[in-house]
This record gives structure tokens, C-alpha cells and sequence, in this order.
């Protein structure tokens, strides 16, 4: 069978590889691959800047945003062939912490967890794959193809239920919410913000551009898209949630000082290291602590995570998730999937030629 494969550390690896037939285990469900979504990490994995293949193995199968059709699962593993499926991307660590114990992987404290298509453990990018049945989330068929967007709805169904459980040490009743950046997870965060129950939320969406599919796919949502600076926007609005999800060293430190008293600052972009400028720190710190606010870091999911996204993806229109997808690309060409192009916001590697 075809796999995109590449050799951890090794810049232009890049392959569609031929690899043997995978073999379920015993408590392993046997997956059709359908599609695999392509975001930031896989871009850096290919540019060789980490990744990780499993055991003594010299080439890693990409792949973490996942979908795909059961073909065979063990007799009480809960799904049936045709059933159609997400993996979850995280393991928890063999001798497990606390928090992999309690069932909360995705908030590892030693590290030694693997995730597959990203550290120690093949990932999804591949026409057949097997993933633990406790390991797979079951997707609303009526999705169809726009069931790859569950594992990046699970980042931010993450984000947002942390965010509630710190507004939780006080009174919490957000009227305004800002988010950076109007990618795949921006996007996704906003649409679960216009989602919360018993809300009647506010929210913005800040991004650079003006024209393309981003200012109208927020629109669509009902919420408001601006392109100006983060300082403009956060002194009209002042938000009390800014979600931040650019990763861009600026505006995340924009951020941190420019939401409302007593508000929360969730950071999932990951930002690049090597550039340097200055910032009045203890202006900052002073503002942080004045204002009781929060700053706080927010990656991958646990299994409850993935649930919720799939509810939340299973609520939303689907022509509007539809537009969140701007480009299929066929295995065959994945090389292309990994030059960016001006109007993509997700792209996505069709790993079968079957309707899904």
C-alpha cells in the first residue's frame, strides 16, 4: 500500500512510499483510509526541523488530522465495519504520570508520551492504517469528507474548556471574544465560540488579509473580521477572551496586554524561535497582575476533547466547513500540499479514490 513517508531531521524526504499491509492487533480496528488534513507541524516535520520514527525505524508515515472508514473492528470494540472514524493523534507515556493515569494524556508531565505521524509512532497519511479501538472516535457519516477537521475541532474544544475552567475561579460571563488569526484553528475557535450554550457572545476575528475566502467564512459564522492591528481592534472592542492562534511573536505579545480586566489569554499558535525584539516586561507584568488576568498555553487533546469536536463539527453548517477546506490534493501529488498558496486556509491529501 502507498504511505507518505519522510526521514525524521532530514530536510526534502519527502515520499510516497510502498509499505507492507498493516497488521491489526488484537484489540485494533482496521481503517480505509480517506483523508488526512495538512497543518504547521507537518510542514515543519518536513522541513526536517523534529519529527521522531517509532523504535529503530529509519521513515516516519505523516499524517495526525485523520479520517478513514472501518474495514474490520474485534467483536465489543463498540464500532463496525463502515463505520466512519477518527484516530486520536496522543499515547500516553508507557510507565504513565498522574495526568496520562487519570486518562488526561494531552497534559503529559514528563514528556515520554508519542504521538502518531509526529514522535515515535507512524501516522495516518496511508491508505490502510489500524488504530486501538480506544484510540478512535466515531464521526457523524452525514460529515463525510469534513470529518478530517475533528482532530483540529479538538484543539480548540480543548482550548475553550480551559478557558472556562480558569474564568471558573470567579464570576465568568464573557461578553467579547477575539481571535488571532484566521486559519484552520482560528476558524475552528470561533466557530465554537458562536457554539456555547446559554452564550450570546461577541466575536471577532482578526486576520492580515482582505480579500480571499477568510473575511467570508468569518461573516458566515456572524461574527466580525478585521485586518487592522491588534491594537486598534482590542481598544474598540476590548475583549474578554482573546483566543490567540498565529503563533506570531508580536501579536502574541499584543495580546497578553491588550484584553479586558479580569480576562483570559489562551496561546495555541506555536511561535518560531531566532527573532528578537524588546518589550517593557515589567509594564507587562504589571498589567497581568493588576488586571487578574490569565496567559496560558493550549495543544493537542485527550479522547473527551475529540468527542466534543465532533459534536461541535456535527452542529455546524456544513457548507461553511466545507469552505474551511479550500484544497484536496491527491497522495499521488503530496508534494504539492506543502507549498503554500495564497487562498488556502486547509489543505487536505485524499488518500483513496472512493467516495467517502
Amino acid at each position: 500500500m502507498r504511505a507518505l513517508t519522510v526521514v525524521p531531521g532530514e530536510r526534502d524526504s519527502l515520499e510516497v512510499s510502498e509499505l507492507p499491509e498493516p497488521e491489526p492487533g488484537p484489540g485494533d480496528l482496521l481503517v480505509d483510509g480517506i483523508a488526512v488534513g495538512v497543518c504547521g507541524t507537518d510542514k515543519d516535520i518536513v522541513a526536517g526541523e523534529y519529527g521522531e520514527a517509532p523504535g529503530t525505524g529509519h521513515r516516519l508515515v505523516l499524517g495526525h488530522e485523520s479520517l478513514g472508514r472501518v474495514r474490520q473492528a474485534p467483536t465489543g470494540s463498540g464500532f463496525r465495519p463502515g463505520d466512519l472514524v477518527a484516530g486520536v493523534v496522543r499515547r500516553p507515556d508507557p510507565e504513565p504520570c498522574g495526568a496520562c493515569a487519570h486518562g488526561e494524556f494531552d497534559m503529559c508531565r514528563n514528556g515520554r508520551y508519542t504521538e502518531r505521524g509526529i514522535k515515535g509512532h507512524h501516522g495516518y497519511a496511508s491508505e490502510r492504517w489500524t488504530v486501538d479501538a480506544d484510540y478512535a472516535v466515531r464521526v457523524d457519516d452525514e460529515l463525510g469528507e469534513l470529518g478530517v477537521l475533528v482532530e483540529p475541532a479538538s484543539v480548540v474544544a480543548k482550548a475553550w474548556e480551559q478557558i472556562d475552567r480558569i474564568g471558573a475561579r470567579s464570576w465568568f460571563e464573557p461578553a467579547r471574544v477575539l481571535v488571532t488569526g484566521a486559519g484552520p484553528i482560528g476558524l475552528l475557535a470561533a466557530l465554537l465560540a458562536t457554539q456555547r450554550a446559554g452564550a450570546d457572545l461577541d466575536v471577532h476575528v482578526l486576520d492580515q488579509v482582505t480579500d480571499g475566502p477568510k473575511p467570508e467564512l468569518v461573516t458566515g459564522l456572524g461574527a466580525t473580521y478585521h485586518h487592522r492591528g491588534l491594537d486598534d481592534v482590542a481598544d474598540r472592542i476590548r475583549p474578554d477572551v482573546i483566543v490567540e492562534a498565529t503563533g506570531a511573536g508580536p501579536v502574541v505579545l499584543d495580546a497578553m496586554r491588550r484584553n479586558a480586566a479580569c480576562g483570559i489569554v489562551c496561546l495555541t499558535g506555536v511561535s518560531s524561535g531566532g527573532r528578537r525584539f524588546e518589550i517593557d516586561a515589567g509594564a507587562l507584568n504589571r498589567a497581568i497582575v493588576l488586571e487578574n488576568d490569565v496567559v496560558f498555553g493550549s495543544v493537542n487533546a485527550n479522547l473527551r476533547h475529540y468527542r466534543l469536536a465532533t459534536e461541535a463539527l456535527a452542529k455546524a453548517d456544513p457548507a461553511w466547513l466545507a469552505g474551511v477546506i479550500t484544497r484536496r490534493v491527491p497522495l499521488a501529488e503530496a508534494a504539492t500540499a506543502f507549498t503554500t498558496r495564497r487562498d488556502d486556509v486547509k489543505v487536505v491529501l485524499t488518500l483513496s479514490d472512493q467516495p467517502s
